[in-house]
């Protein structure tokens, strides 16, 4: 199978297919809380983040920063 290829914060990364995007953020790393995930410049909701990572998106990954 061919891995499917997509860019996360600006890096390139290689993922199995089949992987969910709350896969994606534990092999990266990622925390699950006080972050949101975009694709494409369109915020996914965490009720969609069982769904499969598709090939060729475009995803931030940004985090929640406290400050006044």
């Amino acid at each position: 199978m061919t891995a499917v290829g997509v860019t996360v914060n600006g890096a390139d990364h290689d993922f199995e297919p089949g992987t969910t995007v709350q896969d994606m953020l534990t092999q990266l790393g990622l925390p699950e809380k006080g972050i949101a995930v975009a694709v494409d410049g369109i915020v996914l909701p965490r009720s969609r983040w069982g769904e499969d990572v598709g090939r060729g998106w475009t995803i931030e990954v940004l985090t929640a920063v406290q400050g006044g």
